[in-house]
């Protein structure tokens, strides 16, 4: 890569909440969410944002700090640092310097991932009771398959859910995926 710079890949949905244990595909996290990600009071934070350089979330325009997600991951390594390894501040800054990808991070706090974990669900039994809810269309509840070859596929069925809707709103809630 030119540069020096890695590529990233963008993820959404399960998988990325899955890829780093944070239980949600959040960008950015205010300073009470990360506390109970990382399992800290928001003072340790603020605290470790002057003991550490690479740890400089940024502020909103009413001054509330807003953290990205690989301020997040760096405040994990910090955690594992210093509850698993045992480290003093100085050693855990020491390391950091030295080998920050080679760090692993502590996990994000259960009860955190458990919470997006139910708000996952929820959504999902939400979307599912709304389909149960739905009108009977009889051509498709009769002949499901019938139904969607007959009205130009997966693709016709996309197409007529936007006529109908007025948007690009996916069907159940999946991301609308890019035409070939």
């Amino acid at each position: 890569m030119a540069g020096g710079r890695r590529a990233r890949v963008k993820t959404s949905g399960p998988t990325a909440a899955a890829a780093d244990g944070l239980g949600t595909d959040k960008l950015y996290f205010k300073i009470g969410e990360v506390a109970a990600i990382v399992g800290v009071e928001p003072h340790v934070l603020r605290f470790w944002e002057g003991e550490f350089r690479g740890l400089r979330p940024s502020k909103s325009r009413s001054g509330q700090r807003v953290y990205r997600r690989r301020d997040v991951e760096l405040i994990l390594k910090i955690r594992h640092l210093l509850d698993v390894e045992r480290l003093t501040i100085a050693g855990a800054r020491q390391r950091l310097g030295e080998a920050a990808a080679e760090t692993p991070p502590a996990p994000a706090m259960a009860a955190y991932v458990a919470q997006q974990s139910g708000a996952r669900l929820g959504r999902a039994i939400a979307e599912l009771r709304a389909l149960v809810d739905r009108p009977m269309d009889p051509a498709l509840d009769a002949d499901p398959l019938g139904a969607i070859v007959g009205s130009g596929g997966a693709q016709g069925l996309l197409d007529a859910n936007e006529a109908a809707t007025g948007s690009r709103q996916p069907l159940l809630g999946r991301p609308p995926r890019g035409r070939r």
